[in-house]
């Protein structure tokens, strides 16, 4: 499998406009991080689906401030699903051999190594890279964030799923036929299909995520409606 000389982030928004400053601040970590240790580069584009607060403002106004820095895209419409945004975002990037897509979202920040241990995973031949993801503390009490680390397995090889942080070449992903327009647990669909499909993957948690912790996320049956079913539990 050829090195990867080039990424993209998508990253889906639905009114996010508290969070999205610190998502892409992240992200743009990450792409500097990238840029000093590898020869790669990478464009980051964001999902607009359906905003109606000012989440658009948020991302122009990103997108003219760091353009010296970081190749900033905006994808906007009424998408209706986190799985028809991902795949707009990725419908919109170019073919480029060997593209690896780095997918996170809106209300999660990632680490500053999230994209260099991703290019290395690709270039020791990975098709699909699963990242581990965990709550905000901030959001928590200590006991409810005790409840949630007792259900989950941060280690590598770990056997969780999360579009929040998930990783894979574009031949893989089109090979598996893409997302599918889901409103949850697309991530863990098109998962199958690519393990299915015979490409190598890994389990890491060296590149864990922080995502809110809230209790009214944007996805019906998403990361949010889990979190508040574990701690009512």
């Amino acid at each position: 499998m050829p090195v990867p000389g080039q990424l993209a982030v998508v990253m889906p928004a639905r009114n996010e406009e508290q969070l999205l400053p610190a998502a892409l601040l992240s992200v743009r970590a990450a792409v500097r991080s990238l840029r000093q240790q590898c020869a790669a580069r990478s464009t980051v584009t964001v999902v607009l689906d359906s905003c109606t607060d000012g989440s658009a403002d948020v991302v122009a106004r990103l997108q003219r401030d760091w353009s010296s820095e970081l190749d900033l895209r905006i994808v906007a419409g009424s998408f209706g699903t986190v799985g028809a945004s991902r795949a707009a975002g990725i419908a919109a990037l170019p073919p480029l051999p060997g593209l690896w897509i780095a997918n996170t979202d809106a209300d999660t920040v990632v680490p500053p190594n999230w994209l260099i241990r991703q290019h290395a995973l690709a270039a020791a031949g990975y098709g699909l890279v699963l990242g581990t993801a965990v709550p905000e503390p901030a959001d928590l009490s200590r006991e409810e964030y005790a409840a949630w680390k007792r259900q989950h397995t941060l280690a590598e090889g770990h056997p969780h799923i999360h579009g929040a942080n998930l990783g894979f070449t574009e031949a893989a992903y089109r090979k598996a036929g893409g997302f599918a327009p889901l409103a949850a647990h697309e991530d863990v669909d098109l998962v199958a299909r690519i393990k299915a499909a015979g490409t190598p993957w890994i389990a890491t948690d060296r590149i864990r995520v922080v995502t809110s912790g809230r209790r009214d996320g944007r996805a019906p049956e998403g990361f949010s409606r889990y979190l508040s079913q574990l701690l009512r539990g």
